[in-house]
């Protein structure tokens, strides 16, 4: 009988899940460029307050992505799947028409749900599709679809917002969510994992949102408040004391909001702290380079967004020939050398860039060399973190590796924030060298990690029709 790997219904899923991935990685990042415009929407607003608009997202799509990615495996993936893009693109519609920055955050705290929602189950209904052998393709090709959305979010967002406003880059996604709902629904096949799993942990999710949440306005506020301030201490103390009753309920919980066991394989380990540095510099890049552009090289919203574009240009390209020679040449390599070209790359900045604006001399060549990296790194951690998982641990695997990468992603966005504070002409460089100095680490430390990584070797599995793996549900 014809394996899933060589069945058109096997790509066309690909393809389905991807567009879904494509467009709420696309949202997260396009908000880089929509902060001028929402701000002289809602001019009340402060600098720091304005950034829960990402960060709010980000806390709770991170403290969800586990929960329903088990949710997934327990009551279909199609179903979690189709339910989220849903949610999601009717959470857009009303972002996109909030009238107040109260109700904007709230919608985008909506909107996070549902992009928890199709996140692991699409990761989990494309491995469904492939056998053991096309697997770690088919997850790099998946990972560097969302890496590139990602990459492209400024330039689309610089676009979408000076032709129309901010409202558009959220109203974009309907067509794409009515889409993916209309053809998955014909399309996907519902599958579950094997075996029954107790009900996922509510409890654990708020104390993960409390424990994130004030660690971040802590660092955001550090600036306005000061960090010795009573306030500043107040929100540490409170992340600090929430933290290990996080961890704790997900050691003692029998379907916890963090699967703890799953950080024994070393490979897992290893990837999820990889991807919580790259994601703290990966955050850090796309925010702060918006804020140099514009603030230190003067440069419009639209101007800004395609001066982005070199770098999601060089990882498109990059990213699916990395996914195609990870498995040959391994992962060590692959993210070792991407991290290092990632850090060379901010380092052009950190040692050439000043007031007077450099194409060719800066700013093509960190772009190039950032981008390479990014094509490099991206779709291999989401590989290596669940290549050697068994097959029914895979949404949940992936959901764990995504929370992850969006803890280490409102990290970066509040460093961001805090390294800048409110600058002065004269100490405007001095801040971002600093931010600059965030990527360098981050890069550099992401590719000393993934040293530690292992070339999986799964355990041989019986070749069987991809529709015998899980359960049919009629």
């Amino acid at each position: 009988m014809q394996s899933a790997a060589t069945s058109p219904r096997a790509w066309k899923i690909l393809a389905i899940t991807s567009a879904a991935t494509f467009a709420a990685s696309l949202d997260t990042s396009i908000m880089f460029m929509a902060f001028p415009d929402i701000n002289r929407t809602f001019s009340d607003v402060s600098r720091a307050d304005l950034s829960w608009v990402i960060n709010a997202y980000t806390i709770v799509f991170a403290a969800l992505l586990v929960p329903f990615g088990k949710l997934a495996d327990r009551t279909g993936r199609k179903r979690v799947f189709l339910s989220g893009v849903a949610l999601f693109t009717l959470a857009s519609a009303l972002c996109g028409a909030a009238p107040s920055p109260e109700l904007l955050v709230a919608a985008r705290s909506l909107q996070a749900v549902g992009g928890a929602m199709l996140f692991p189950a699409s990761l989990a209904l494309i491995l469904n599709e492939f056998p053991e052998e096309k697997r770690a393709m088919s997850v790099a090709i998946w990972g560097g679809v969302g890496a590139l959305a990602a990459a492209l979010g400024p330039s689309v967002g610089g676009v979408v917002i000076d032709t129309l406003d901010w409202r558009w880059a959220f109203y974009m996604n309907l067509p794409v969510g009515a889409l993916a709902v209309a053809i998955g629904s014909q399309l996907l096949r519902e599958s579950r994992a094997g075996g029954t799993e107790a009900t996922p942990d509510l409890l654990g999710v708020p104390l993960m949102i409390v424990a994130v949440g004030a660690f971040a306005l802590g660092i955001v506020q550090s600036d306005e408040w000061g960090w010795t301030d009573q306030r500043t201490l107040a929100a540490f103390a409170v992340g600090a004391i929430f933290s290990p009753l996080f961890l704790l309920r997900s050691a003692r919980h029998s379907s916890p909001a963090l699967d703890l066991t799953l950080f024994r394989d070393n490979n897992f380990r290893i990837a999820n702290l990889a991807s919580a540095v790259f994601g703290i510099a990966f955050a850090a890049m796309f925010f702060g380079l918006v804020q140099f552009l514009t603030l230190v090289w003067g440069y419009s919203i639209l101007e800004a967004g395609l001066m982005i574009w070199p770098g999601p240009l060089t990882a498109s390209v990059v990213a699916p020939i990395a996914g195609r020679n990870v498995d040959r040449i391994g992962y060590r390599r692959m993210m070792f050398g991407g991290g290092m070209l990632f850090a060379a790359g901010t380092m052009v900045l950190l040692l050439r860039a000043d007031f007077d604006p450099d194409l060719w001399g800066t700013w093509v060549p960190s772009a190039i060399l950032t981008g390479i990296g990014v094509g490099m790194v991206m779709p291999s951690l989401s590989s290596a973190a669940v290549r050697s998982l068994p097959p029914n641990r895979y949404a949940v695997g992936s959901a764990v590796n995504q929370t992850i990468r969006q803890l280490g992603s409102v990290l970066g966005v509040s460093l961001v924030i805090a390294l800048l504070g409110t600058p002065t002409p004269d100490s405007l460089l001095d801040s971002f060298d600093r931010v600059f100095g965030l990527m360098v680490a981050g890069g550099v430390v992401a590719a000393v990690i993934s040293l530690a990584i292992q070339q999986p070797r799964p355990a041989p599995v019986e070749v069987v029709p991809a529709a015998a793996h899980t359960e049919a549900v009629a």
